[in-house]
């Protein structure tokens, strides 16, 4: 018997986080399973323990040098991986390396049809360059999925959708001039919101034009002007008819979140995660999985991924 909906849990993930009053703190996936608990979920879905990844896992994604880097900041835990928002800290590289492989054991899943059907809360870490970090970002396991699906399991039409605050500049500018990867996203407009980028003219390059939907929103847009925009990603995927969708769906576009402007609701994740489990039924064999993302407002967080979660389920 397959299980409908296999939610990674476990302390490992814990371990990506920038200690505590951090806005990326340890407690966020606990702040999420408190509220799943409370509404039930965890007897309706398959707990699945963090898994780490290789070292040649992540060389899919990123080059060698930086892996290097990462590595040896690692051990030393000192500095800052980027130019100041990612600090190192004594196993930042272990505990990305279970971001990252809990993400590629919950695909493997999809593919051998487990399950069709994977979330992964401690994950979405989108900001993350081929050969640097960003925005809290050391590793990019979005990368690493995508680079993954296509050199090991040979399925080449992927949709990447993030509906983060944020825009997925990491994983958008990675993989800007290749076609097959159809790539939508709603964020704050980058001229108000790191990391300035994202802007609606930028839909692709080369053989990619026009396989990139970006869609920039004004501070304080709500679930009002989600619903405007929205149909146009459904639109977008449905003429892309891709293999798999892989969703990011940050927490941090929802109200109150504390370093962002949106104006989102928790519905608004639930609905996002509904619709593109429809077109996954009609194009991907089902085949679904989704990464938390940003969200530092815990009780934000808590009852978006909840949604997300119930939409999985349903």
């Amino acid at each position: 018997m397959t299980e409908q909906v296999t939610v990674y849990f476990g302390e490992d993930l814990t371990r990506y986080g920038f200690g505590e009053g951090h806005p990326f703190g340890p407690d966020r996936l606990y702040a999420f399973w408190e509220e799943t608990v409370k509404q039930g979920l965890d007897n309706k879905i398959n707990i699945a323990p963090p898994v780490a990844c290789s070292e040649k896992d992540l060389l899919l994604f990123h080059s060698p040098d930086y892996v290097e880097r990462v590595k040896s900041m690692s051990q030393s835990g000192n500095g800052y991986l980027d130019q100041g928002d990612t600090p190192a800290f004594p196993g930042i590289f272990e505990a990305a390396s279970f971001v990252v492989g809990s993400d590629l054991d919950g695909l493997g899943k999809i593919i051998s049809g487990e399950t069709p059907r994977v979330f992964v809360p401690i994950a979405g870490l989108h900001h993350g360059r081929r050969d640097g970090a960003a925005g809290f970002c050391a590793l990019n396991d979005c990368g690493v999925l995508i680079e993954t699906l296509r050199q090991k399991f040979n399925i080449r039409r992927i949709a990447y959708v993030d509906i983060d605050a944020h825009h997925g500049d990491g994983v958008f500018y990675a993989f800007e001039n290749d076609p097959d990867v159809v790539f939508a996203d709603m964020h704050e407009d980058g001229r108000f919101l790191y990391p300035g980028t994202g802007f609606a003219n930028e839909t692709g390059k080369g053989d990619a034009v026009n396989t990139k939907l970006n869609i920039p929103m004004a501070p304080g847009s709500n679930d009002d002007a989600f619903h405007r925009e929205w149909p146009r990603v459904e639109e977008f995927l449905r003429i892309a008819k891709p293999e798999i969708i892989l969703l990011q769906a940050g927490a941090d576009s929802i109200k109150n979140d504390p370093i962002t402007d949106m104006e989102f609701t928790p519905a608004a994740h639930g609905y996002a995660a509904q619709r593109l489990c429809r077109l996954a039924e009609e194009f991907c064999q089902g085949r679904i999985i989704v990464m938390g993302g940003g969200g530092y407002n815990r009780t934000n967080l808590a009852l978006a991924w909840n949604e997300v979660l119930k939409s999985l389920l349903n």
